[in-house]
């Protein structure tokens, strides 16, 4: 090992290489080769009673398990890591509440990264004029923010008094530190070196942030397909960024000139479903907020309902939505 080696900040993503842990029963209970490894490293740990007390019940019930050659395991378990997930749940208090409010939490976290994938890849499609395909890939981001926008009925179901009796258990932790929705709000255009310095020195996290505000953006990318195209034609400014005013221009001009049948058109109508969806989840996030806690400050030390509201107000593609104000009265031409 080259302790030298930055291997985070490597320009291709790269495998790291931990030692073998204890919770990793989880993972290898049902391979006989990477049991009986585990069993030579940490089988110490669970001999006698007094020896795997420590242990979660689940982690014994594994280790016996495989230990007696292996009781049949469910294939779908096995494949969604069903044991893990599950075993991901440590609120810090026996409030009830808290448990739904963790939990959806963690969906949420799984949702944002689904809708990062999404964008991503839908990104890299446009890099190379796969369009539809991009198009695919954002229809299932919209849908998946679509739910994510669900999760808010769960959590009003809280009562104020209920989140009150919890609340200070969370001590600083806040949504506003969730690095996959930092991630996926760099993906689709709205950039902060500011909010990228929170997570500084995260081991494993700071490099994909950093990763995430440095690339392009989906909607960079949706822009020079317009300029390949020779729709879009003032190219970006000596700042890097496209022309706001030409860029609305160059919308307006797919949605007069081009019907459904274009995927021009196609991909405009699914940028526009993300944004809005989006839209929706960050606006039912700011009643939600203000039906429980009122105007107290978040717990991440932002202003509470206020940030939220400005956060609320913000727009993805704004060169998009205002193109709609433009466009002339009277059927198209297609």
């Amino acid at each position: 090992m080259n302790p030298g080696f930055a291997v985070s900040r490597a320009p291709q993503p790269l495998f790291a290489i931990r030692r073998m842990s204890l919770h990793d029963i989880l993972f290898l209970h049902g391979d006989a080769r990477h049991f009986s490894e585990y069993d030579r490293r940490f089988g110490d740990h669970y001999a006698g009673v007094r020896s795997a007390a420590h242990l979660p019940q689940r982690f014994v019930d594994l280790y016996k398990s495989a230990k007696a050659g292996g009781a049949p395991t469910s294939a779908y378990i096995d494949y969604q890591s069903i044991d893990t997930l599950l075993s991901l749940q440590r609120p810090r208090t026996a409030h009830p509440a808290e448990m739904t409010f963790y939990l959806v939490g963690q969906a949420k976290e799984l949702f944002f990264k689904l809708v990062y994938e999404e964008v991503s890849a839908a990104r890299l499609a446009l890099v190379v004029d796969r369009v539809d395909e991009a198009v695919w890939n954002l229809r299932r981001a919209a849908t998946a923010l679509g739910v994510l926008a669900r999760t808010w009925d769960v959590l009003s179901g809280i009562s104020p008094a209920e989140f009150n009796a919890f609340r200070g258990s969370l001590g600083s932790a806040s949504g506003i530190d969730s690095y996959m929705y930092r991630m996926l709000e760099f993906a689709l255009g709205r950039k902060s070196a500011a909010l990228a310095r929170r997570y500084a020195g995260v081991a494993g996290v700071s490099e994909s942030v950093h990763r995430a505000l440095h690339s392009s953006s989906l909607y960079d990318e949706a822009l020079g397909l317009l300029y390949r195209r020779g729709i879009l034609t003032v190219h970006r400014g000596a700042d890097g960024g496209w022309d706001t005013a030409a860029a609305r221009q160059a919308w307006a001009l797919v949605y007069q000139e081009y019907g459904p049948s274009s995927d021009l058109f196609r991909l405009a109508e699914t940028l526009m479903d993300v944004a809005h969806a989006f839209s929706g989840w960050r606006s039912l996030h700011l009643l939600l907020v203000e039906r429980t806690i009122g105007n107290k400050r978040g717990t991440g030390g932002t202003t509470g309902v206020d940030w939220l509201r400005k956060s609320a107000e913000h727009r993805f593609f704004p060169d998009l939505w205002q193109a709609r104000s433009g466009l002339p009265s009277g059927a198209p031409p297609w």
